[in-house]
């Protein structure tokens, strides 16, 4: 089994099959936009825009299991 074999649910609800990613580079991140760190979403955007002509991809996934932050709903994030 591979990362390739998973599928998770878009933000807006539409299923995303990691498999389209196959070839890419990816890196997965659980995002909480009350977290400490959500700082350092600039510099991911920066990293993206520097690699994505190399098949480059941040998948983020928002998250409010963690003292919730992350409290917004679907369309509030």
């Amino acid at each position: 089994m591979s990362i390739y074999d998973f599928q998770a649910t878009s933000i807006n609800g539409k299923p995303i099959k990691l498999s389209d990613y196959s070839g890419k580079v990816l890196l997965i991140v659980n995002t909480a936009s009350k977290c400490s760190f959500s700082r350092q979403f600039a510099d991911l955007q920066k990293l993206y825009e520097s690699r994505r002509e190399q098949g480059f991809e941040i998948l983020a996934f928002p998250c409010n299991q963690f003292n919730e932050k992350e409290p917004g709903s679907n369309s509030e994030v």
